[in-house]
């Protein structure tokens, strides 16, 4: 990954920049940013989302599950990243059959890195929360592709016709 000035902590990101590096405890053991996209072909793709087993989640992670095929053999590795706990996401991922790497970051500092740890709104109630999110980051580190506040639903779809994979 290049160097550059990061974005402010909590700032939202924009395609071009470095994308901020982490180390998270994940389904298979701690990994870095940076070895992930090491060991991609052409890069990764970090979804962030709220909870867990809710309805959306759940539809936005089994669309990723069905597809990660056709991702992987386009050179993408996907990781789902929440608040959850680890056994949470653990039972989340058995129980939904995911093929791909969840995160835990409770403390939610890569979320506030990242600019997806903010206010939402929900049933006309403002509040703290996770901003479904997508990023796509390139072999050279940097972000090719930035989307906050994704539908679960068709987002898949949507970025692989982004990524032109469709």
């Amino acid at each position: 990954m290049t160097e550059s000035t990061p974005a402010p902590r909590g700032a939202k990101l924009e395609v071009g920049q470095v994308a901020p590096p982490f180390t998270i405890a994940t389904t298979e053991g701690e990994v870095t940013l940076a070895k992930l996209v090491e060991d991609a072909a052409k890069g990764v793709i970090v979804y962030f989302y709220p909870k867990a087993g809710t309805p959306g989640c759940t539809k936005e992670a089994c669309d990723f599950r069905d597809n990660l095929n056709s991702l992987k053999g386009a050179g993408y590795t996907v990781i789902g990243i929440s608040g959850d706990k680890m056994a949470s996401l653990e039972k989340f991922q058995a129980k939904q059959q995911l093929n791909f790497l969840l995160g835990s970051d409770p403390d939610h500092a890569i979320m506030t890195e990242w600019g997806v740890w903010g206010t939402k709104k929900n049933y006309g109630k403002t509040f703290l929360g996770i901003i479904r999110s997508t990023f796509v980051v390139g072999k050279d580190g940097r972000l090719e592709v930035v989307q906050y506040n994704v539908k679960a639903t068709g987002h898949v779809a949507r970025l692989r016709k982004t990524l032109g994979l469709d």
